[in-house]
């Protein structure tokens, strides 16, 4: 299994022969990923309406392609009349053969900075491949639950949108990730403490790994 981020949440999870592109948004998006990078994909899964977890334009062109299926939330489907997803809600499974995509909980912050954006109906995705779980969470807040994976992507930059460091290093923590990746910082008007994250996932005794935008994890 590869995994390339890109900026914000974007992750791009290629494995057993499949390209799967989760949160393609517009911050630092370049015109070169629809022919090189985010080229040729199976699957797209976009967690809220927010555009810097979905490019509308980006997703149009990448969904021109007939072997691409698009799965969200109705909330982003009722928002963007202009694209065609396939919907799907927490507890859903979707089933590619050899890869299956669990569809989760996630629940997005709230300040006044959203009104008339709130997001009401949020999803992650736990990407399962038989040899190993990638859940990206999306923008969400701590919550009970049972979710367990192998590599957690979580936000780490708060503004009462997404969890603290230290509430992002607890909910790692649950989800007994033997690697932590922090996403949700590429936005200049939201940045992270990342030497408090590192403080505190440190703290937590946690494996945690920066990824640069564009750099591969190889699992």
């Amino acid at each position: 299994m590869h995994i390339t981020r890109f900026a914000q949440s974007c992750l791009l999870i290629e494995t057993k022969g499949k390209r799967i592109l989760i949160d393609p948004g517009f911050i630092q998006y370049q015109e070169s990923y629809l022919q090189k990078e985010w080229s040729d994909i199976d699957t797209i899964l976009v967690t809220h309406k927010h555009a810097d977890h979905c490019h509308v334009d980006a997703i149009k062109e990448i969904a021109k392609n007939p072997k691409t299926k698009f799965y969200t939330s109705q909330e982003v489907a009722n928002a963007y009349s202009e694209l065609s997803p396939n919907i799907v809600k927490a507890g859903d499974v979707l089933d590619f053969n050899d890869v299956k995509v669990e569809v989760v909980r996630a629940v997005h912050g709230w300040t006044p900075l959203l009104k008339g954006r709130e997001v009401n109906e949020n999803i992650g995705y736990i990407v399962d491949d038989g040899s190993h779980r990638i859940y990206q969470t999306s923008d969400t807040l701590c919550f009970e639950n049972e979710y367990k994976c192998d590599v957690i992507f979580l936000p780490v930059n708060n503004h009462g949108l997404v969890m603290s460091p230290w509430e992002a290093a607890l909910f790692a923590k649950e989800s007994e990730a033997k690697l932590v990746v922090p996403i949700h910082y590429d936005n200049l008007k939201f940045p992270a403490d990342i030497p408090l994250v590192k403080k505190e996932f440190e703290a937590a005794g946690l494996n945690y790994r920066f990824l640069e935008i564009g750099e591969r994890l190889e699992l």
